[in-house]
């Protein structure tokens, strides 16, 4: 594959940021510190872009990841939070690569739609971690279908999602020896769960909506399971290469409002009868995260590229994840440091977006674990996990 000097997506870029000047800064700071965005996911929805993945004969756009990347990079560029609602775009790698025909009629043309909400995906156990591998949420079963009990937690906007994709272990490890040996994925209605479904938010340094959920007996029809059973840890991997070039679209974005902020500020800003811009101790870090910010983008249109045309991208997914998390975080500090006081009141906004662009050096995987799938699995060293 090659990559090209053209935006290909620059009308999509520019309608998701006419929709975005509708949700100003002031909108999203009077939602804080819990409260959804739900004007705002329901004017993405009307508006097709959080079903740019979903198939046309589906009712979705039918696009790439790539394009939908850019529709989260712009959310994010324009002083929003994408992470409202991302969780609808990287689930679909899973429903549509391992699906079943009657699981994608069933449950594609009403997401497209609006109809219902695919915003949680159950995954992390606070035994375990990281170590998906090892999770103790068991669905057992039964004549009918399958029967879970377990907890996760970290399960973002479970209390705003009609369903959700849930991780399980459906048998003990196998004679392989390999942990990711009998675990299956499934999608939920949480809507038929009742009382054996419980949601309790977390509150946390972001508005992220997040929760821990509890299992007590909840009753999957069999139809419930996607693709094989025990080969979920399989499919997650591949859900999770789209979530980690997603997530880099994001802290592109939010790089980018960083860097402009901050460069704006900068200009205007006059101490000691001149501009703060002119001293290189202001202007040099601005620009060392500008660069820093754009060359993360190339990675991450690589690493969608990649995936686009169904290649292996595991690691240079892992590689944009890691490169945007820290070029955004290196532009979040380059923007607070250039306002200076001004930058911890929450009438500049900087300082909702210095919180939220932290978490993705440490969420959805911590950037260590990327390093360290990259010194083992890229490189060859011995595992050090």
């Amino acid at each position: 594959m090659q990559l090209t000097t053209v935006d290909e997506h620059a009308a999509i870029r520019e309608a998701v940021r006419e929709l975005c000047a509708r949700f100003p800064d002031d909108y999203w700071k009077g939602l804080e510190p819990n409260s959804y965005p739900e004007d705002f996911v329901t004017a993405l929805t009307q508006h097709g872009w959080l079903s740019v993945l979903v198939p046309t004969q589906y009712g979705g756009a039918g696009l790439s990841l790539d394009a939908a990347c850019a529709v989260l990079q712009e959310i994010n560029h324009s002083g929003g939070n994408a992470a409202a609602c991302h969780a609808q775009m990287y689930t679909m790698a899973a429903i549509l690569r391992n699906g079943s025909d009657e699981q994608k009629q069933r449950y594609l043309p009403a997401i497209a739609a609006g109809d219902l909400r695919l915003q949680a995906f159950g995954i992390t156990e606070p035994t375990v971690g990281s170590d998906t591998t090892r999770i103790q949420t068991t669905a057992v079963r039964t004549n009918t279908g399958f029967v879970v009990r377990g907890q996760k937690v970290f399960t973002s906007r479970a209390l705003f999602s009609d369903l959700m994709l849930l991780l399980a272990r459906t048998s003990p490890v196998g004679d392989s020896g390999k942990p990711g040996d009998g675990l299956s994925l499934f999608i939920v209605d949480m809507r038929a769960a009742g009382e054996a479904l419980t949601i309790r938010p977390l509150e946390t340094m972001m508005n992220h909506a997040t929760t821990e959920v509890f299992f007590d007996g909840m009753e999957l029809p069999a139809d419930a399971l996607i693709g094989v059973e025990g080969r979920g840890f399989k499919y997650v991997l591949e859900t999770m290469n789209a979530e980690r070039i997603l997530i880099a679209a994001e802290c592109i974005g939010d790089g980018r409002w960083f860097t402009e902020r901050a460069s704006r500020y900068a200009s205007d800003r006059a101490v000691f009868g001149r501009p703060i811009g002119v001293n290189q101790g202001v202007q040099f870090p601005i620009a060392r995260a500008y660069a820093a910010v754009e060359a993360a983008e190339l990675m991450r249109r690589f690493a969608a590229g990649l995936f686009d045309a169904g290649s292996p991208c595991g690691a240079q997914a892992n590689m944009a994840k890691l490169l945007a998390s820290e070029a955004s975080w290196q532009a979040a500090n380059a923007c607070l440091d250039t306002h200076g006081g001004w930058g911890f009141t929450r009438d500049f906004h900087i300082e909702r977006k210095f919180r939220e662009t932290r978490l993705y050096s440490v969420a959805p995987i911590s950037n260590n674990l990327v390093l360290a799938f990259l010194g083992h699995h890229v490189l060859g060293m011995p595992r050090s996990y």
